[in-house]
């Protein structure tokens, strides 16, 4: 039986006040998510702060409001305070997800880019020699042959229950959100190991180190992680590579050979998220996105001697990667910086359209060159997608070298129905497919009208093969889906890798090449 001081103390305990805190923070989180005004990762963001604040008013309760005894409310205190001060010291934080949900792991854990077991290196005079009789397709750069992660002459099973994917090799990585590029026998990512950035060729078929090249330099911040991000390209016998910190390497392809090296972040100024565009390269230059301030927004160096050629452009950098196309009759350069999506003449730099974009959010995904001179842009964080339609400008001044008079981006219509937050879409028969905040969608080009959205595979990857979109989920399965405007058709899937998966996969034939900022792994896809 309680004492009789004990009975008044339990009567005079205001449980009722913790009941109403539990009880409004309910309601405020179910509110944050049944509201359409604002993003998923803003709800996760306004969840979070709910959470927090729900428990502080918690804590100001039991030391203040609650009416428990003295002793119990300081005993009780001191005990969060001891799990709180535990927890710091079991686990660490690891990361976010593409929805901004933290992630933490124990701290004895090394980081990926401690934890790498050497892998053997492969006698050149081994290469070739495995007998596997696979076809085998060059994808020398980040999103394919064309840089728009469109596949037009590979034909995938569309059943792997009965024919799964059979794995080639499994490895762990340097840290990382590099993705694979791929030539003949030769498959090239970045990687971070320590202090040293490197540039990592495998055998395609054993996963065997051919060559590494290392750049003292290493990127790494709380929300981004560690390592470098962006893919190389390979072009005739040579290796672009880009590093997280800005460092531009041209390597011979065969033995890792530096031939020439830049560093473009002349002012030392890295993105948030680090140096994050795949060089490209055409005819004798490379171009890269350097956010440079004053006419340094894009550079381009002689791709053979790494003599600079022109630099142009006013804006930041954004995370996407400049593209070569031809809109209006012009071959240009599109590139979508931080604060707008701009188009330069390939061979001076001059800015021949640009368009404004929302500075609320980060420009990761690729602009995409549609048929009638239009092209498609999609950001994350709720600002949705637009689609512009090229012109000549015949009040502008003719272009010096082309002839052409200036162009101009008209706004054909926007729709917040696609919000591809760092992940790129596809087109195919006039329909858009990528990833709205994580849920598959397809949209009409002709009204921006979506015609179904379903099957969150999270902020991952797509590759138009054929008729069929292969799906690099955030969680590490890769899913076939029916590319049908008319509805959602997931057909089959399988676990290619454990953990967050943020890097592009490669398809080279029927080989696929998925990686993360942990491990790395070659999958044989079964073909008709």
């Amino acid at each position: 039986m309680f004492s009789r001081s004990q009975r008044e103390s339990r009567k005079r305990a205001r449980w009722w006040l913790l009941a109403v805190v539990a009880a409004l923070t309910a309601l405020a989180i179910i509110f944050i998510w049944v509201s359409e005004a604002s993003h998923r990762q803003e709800r996760v963001m306004q969840t979070a702060l709910a959470v927090f604040v729900s428990f502080t008013l918690m804590l100001i309760w039991l030391l203040f409001f609650s009416r428990l005894r003295w002793k119990n409310r300081l005993i009780s205190f001191a005990a969060i305070v001891l799990v709180l001060f535990g927890a710091t010291k079991l686990f660490r934080f690891k990361g976010f997800s593409g929805d901004l949900v933290p992630s933490w792991e124990w701290r004895w854990k090394k980081s990926p880019s401690e934890t790498v077991s050497p892998t053997p290196s492969v006698d050149s005079n081994e290469i070739g020699s495995t007998g596997e009789s696979s076809l085998i397709e060059d994808y020398p750069q980040f999103l394919g042959p064309n840089r728009n992660a469109i596949l037009g002459d590979i034909r995938l099973a569309r059943d792997w229950s009965k024919r799964p994917p059979r794995l080639i090799w499994r490895q762990p990585i340097g840290a990382g959100w590099s993705g694979f590029a791929v030539f003949g026998e030769s498959a090239v990512t970045q990687e971070q190991h320590g202090e040293q950035e490197t540039v990592v060729c495998y055998e395609l078929k054993t996963g065997k180190v051919k060559w590494r090249h290392e750049d003292r330099t290493k990127y790494e911040t709380v929300p981004a992680g560690v390592g470098p991000r962006a893919t190389p390209t390979i072009v005739k016998g040579r290796v672009y590579s880009l590093g997280g910190t800005g460092i531009l390497n041209c390597l011979d392809l065969a033995s890792g050979r530096q031939i020439w090296s830049k560093d473009i972040v002349t002012d030392k100024e890295v993105p948030n998220w680090g140096m994050s565009g795949s060089p490209l390269v055409f005819d004798n230059l490379v171009v890269v996105s350097a956010g440079r301030m004053n006419g340094g927004s894009l550079v381009a160096f002689n791709r053979h001697t790494g003599e600079d050629v022109w630099s142009a452009g006013d804006d930041p950098a954004g995370y996407s990667s400049p593209l070569l196309t031809t809109l209006a009759g012009v071959r240009q350069i599109l590139i979508f910086n931080y604060g707008s999506v701009s188009a330069h003449q390939p061979f001076t730099g001059k800015i021949l359209w640009r368009h404004a974009w929302p500075k609320s959010t980060e420009c990761v995904a690729q602009p995409v060159p549609l048929p009638g001179n239009r092209v498609f842009v999609s950001s994350g964080y709720g600002i949705g997608c637009k689609l512009f339609q090229i012109h000549q400008d015949e009040r502008g001044n003719p272009d010096e070298v082309e002839g052409l008079s200036r162009l101009r981006a008209s706004l054909v219509w926007e729709t917040p129905r696609l919000k591809a937050k760092f992940t790129n879409v596809v087109f195919r028969d006039g329909y858009i497919y990528g990833l709205d905040d994580g849920v598959l969608v397809c949209l009409d080009v002709g009204n921006g009208q979506r015609t179904w959205k379903r099957g969150r595979y999270g902020h991952g990857q797509v590759i138009l093969v054929g008729g069929l979109l292969l799906v690099q989920t955030e969680s590490g399965d890769v899913v076939l889906v029916e590319a049908n405007p008319n509805t959602h058709h997931e057909l089959t899937r399988f676990s290619a890798l454990n953990g967050k998966t943020w890097n592009s996969p490669a398809l080279a034939g029927s080989y696929l090449l998925v990686r993360n900022d942990s491990e790395a792994a070659c999958y044989e896809l079964p073909s008709d």
